[in-house]
């Protein structure tokens, strides 16, 4: 089975189109957070989400936790999946797809210690996928993301073997350790932003290698 690849903290519709036409079948669209890197304006992610084809996810980032906020974010820029990096509800869930029955729900699960898996295991009841990552939002300025750094894959493995929903790895990805991301915890898909980046501009030749590592 071919890796899916997810490019985040797109910020412009020209680095949308040169994910995609490397084979990205997500883009990450970063909206307001306590910390990290690739936010853009709400009025930026709805112009970016207008511009991507069908076939291709886009993913909003968004920090919000509560159903109503949600939805209301999601509504302003309308991409066609959400992904709650912070903790939610489980009533949250149902009260999303109330309101949005077309969009779906990618939980991120930040993994710290075994903890991290009893609270996969306890989202992959409620969301579509999850989204394995190496933030902290125990942090009194939460870490949700875009850390540049890998966690332990052992767990992430672990979430991986126990759920049947799709589960994405994120978190210190790059061309050199792609290959062993894959073979480690063979996820449904990668999820890359700074490995894939230099200046904080998205590098194509970096990119390049990325795809060449997934596709060897």
């Amino acid at each position: 089975m071919t890796t899916r690849v997810k490019i985040c903290c797109i910020r412009t519709r020209e680095e949308a189109r040169e994910a995609i036409a490397f084979g990205a079948a997500a883009v990450g669209l970063v909206g307001n957070m306590p910390s990290g890197p690739g936010v853009i304006a709400d009025s930026q992610i709805a112009d970016i989400a207008r511009s991507i084809p069908p076939g291709v996810a886009s993913f909003l980032l968004t920090s919000e936790t509560e159903a109503p906020a949600i939805i209301r974010h999601q509504q302003r820029v309308h991409t066609n999946t959400l992904q709650l990096v912070d903790r939610v509800a489980p009533e949250t869930y149902a009260a999303i797809r109330r309101q949005l029955p077309a969009v779906k729900i990618v939980q991120v699960i930040h993994v710290l210690d075994e903890q991290s898996v009893d609270e996969a295991l306890a989202a992959a009841a409620f969301a579509d996928a999850l989204l394995l990552d190496s933030g902290n939002p125990n942090l009194a300025v939460k870490v949700l993301g875009g850390t540049g750094q890998t966690h332990d894959w052992r767990l992430s493995k672990k979430i991986r073997a126990q759920v049947s929903i799709p589960v994405f790895l994120a978190g210190g990805l790059t061309p050199e350790n792609a290959r062993a991301a894959i073979e480690s915890v063979e996820p449904y898909g990668l999820d890359i932003c700074s490995g894939v980046r230099t200046n904080e501009n998205l590098d194509l030749k970096k990119l390049e290698k990325f795809f060449a590592a997934i596709r060897a």
